[in-house]
């Protein structure tokens, strides 16, 4: 399974941007897919998941009311939108799928090359 994550970019803080990530492979309704991000110096820690059969969707509490994750199922790509993004948004954002609910990086199988979101103040 591959993942390409791609819609990253430098943006101003109040900005908006657009992530996707393509599976390479179906992916079925007990999958999870999740968004990571990981900026210099700190872990790599859960911003917003959706399991894919019932669209039900997870969030970080620094992203809620911000943030909307989506699934597109005929395009096997799961969607992050971002708005109001803020400096401490910087980081290098990775989607990832796996086969249960989870909020750690061990939850996840496989992973995307990421790609990195910069937002200036």
């Amino acid at each position: 399974v591959q993942l390409q994550a791609s819609g990253g970019g430098l943006v101003q803080a109040g900005d908006s941007l657009r992530l996707s990530c393509v599976a390479s492979t179906r992916t079925f309704s007990s999958h999870f897919m999740g968004w990571f991000r990981q900026a210099p110096g700190k872990e790599r820690g859960f911003v917003s998941g959706i399991r894919w059969g019932s669209g039900r969707t997870y969030y970080a509490d620094s992203v809620k009311g911000r943030f909307t994750i989506s699934r597109d199922n005929a395009k096997n790509t799961v969607y992050l939108q971002m708005n109001s993004l803020k400096p401490e948004d910087t980081a290098v954002y990775y989607c990832a799928r796996g086969r249960n609910l989870g909020t750690g990086v061990d939850d996840y199988d496989y992973w995307g090359q990421g790609t990195q979101v910069t937002v200036s103040s």
